[in-house]
């Protein structure tokens, strides 16, 4: 896949949390174009086409973003503030997928202009629902403004 196709990433660290999100954006026909990052710093460059993405404008096709808060390197919260402060990045909608249901991490990712925030379930199959509702709204129902913009550089 080239870095150009993807139109949703997840950034999420929990190799088992992370294939239970896979696996259900593919089931419901999802994750054709899904990339999966573990790590805060790569989850930037990528965003930004830097490092290792330099180049690779991968950030004009995205539809979403899932970001999980605890991530090494670099935290979510940091990582939706960079998004959100970047004139070419904004209008990407990011969905905080988290275990935290802490009111400050609820309060700071609304204020850093999060989409939604998803205290993440342990029910295997309302974890499957909630991801699934999740991403048929904001990939296929959402109409989103900043694509187009994005796209046109």
């Amino acid at each position: 896949m080239k870095y150009t196709d993807v139109e949703v990433l997840l950034v999420e660290d929990n190799p088992y949390e992370a294939q239970l999100a896979l696996r259900c954006l593919k089931q419901f026909n999802l994750g054709s174009r899904l990339l999966h990052i573990d790590d805060g710093v790569d989850a930037l460059d990528f965003i930004f086409a830097c490092g290792k993405y330099e180049g690779s404008r991968s950030s004009e096709m995205l539809k979403v973003i899932f970001l999980d808060l605890k991530l090494p390197r670099i935290e979510g919260l940091e990582i939706l503030r960079r998004i959100k402060s970047d004139e070419h990045t904004k209008t990407i909608p990011v969905i905080i997928l988290t275990s935290s249901g802490e009111e400050t991490d609820i309060r700071n990712a609304y204020q850093l202009g999060a989409n939604s925030f998803i205290i993440k379930p342990v029910d295997f199959d309302i974890f499957n629902q909630v991801i699934s509702s999740i991403a048929n709204y904001w990939i296929f129902t959402n109409e989103s403004a900043g694509l187009i913009k994005r796209s046109k550089k």
